[in-house]
């Protein structure tokens, strides 16, 4: 049934990027357009974490292990700005879906998308709350869900985001070849 869910999963994904183009004209992404963000981020050094560090909930197969590595190596690399080793781990025709566009190879996600995601997670804290992670031969899933945690007028803002790779395993390397991400402003008092 795993496998069927995941070809079936596969093939939505493949629909969603042919459904899903946008004008790659436009400048990247602006996560300072998410509602409740219209503003800078604020430089958030020096700011104390710790109250905000909670265990992550973890529920990763032993055969996914390799996978969730590569894809800490991709989010590290794009956190720390470095395109270059963030797009090794990406393979070439890498779909990647965020808020109703589509980017649908390496290169035109590392051109621009990938700009304003590095800009706009250099400001953030972000802190893994839920992964769960499946493999079987040569296709995997990670699915993760995180807090981010940044200041806006002074203010802390926390924005619920989640996230799914999609990994294709050739000559014994994971590399991504789907990426969705979505996230909204946590309303305070909400879950």
């Amino acid at each position: 049934m795993n496998t069927s869910i995941l070809i079936l999963s596969m093939g939505l994904l493949v629909t969603a990027g042919a459904t899903f183009a946008q004008d790659k004209t436009s400048a990247p992404m602006d996560h300072s357009k998410m509602k409740g963000m219209e503003k800078s981020t604020a430089d958030m050094k020096g700011m104390d974490h710790s109250a905000m560090a909670k265990p992550a909930q973890l529920n990763i197969a032993v055969n996914a292990k390799d996978a969730v590595l590569t894809v800490d190596r991709f989010n590290k690399a794009l956190s720390a700005g470095k395109l270059d080793k963030a797009g090794a781990e990406l393979d070439a025709k890498v779909l990647i879906l965020e808020s109703g566009g589509a980017e649908t190879s390496a290169a035109e996600y590392l051109s621009w998308h990938a700009l304003g995601d590095a800009a706009f997670l250099k400001g953030v804290h972000v802190q893994l709350v839920r992964r769960t992670a499946q493999a079987s031969s040569d296709m995997a899933w990670v699915g993760s869900e995180s807090e981010m945690h940044t200041q806006k007028d002074g203010k802390m803002v926390t924005i619920l985001s989640t996230e799914t790779m999609v990994l294709k395993r050739t000559d014994n390397t994971w590399k991504i070849t789907h990426i969705h991400w979505s996230s909204r402003v946590k309303k305070p008092g909400s879950h």
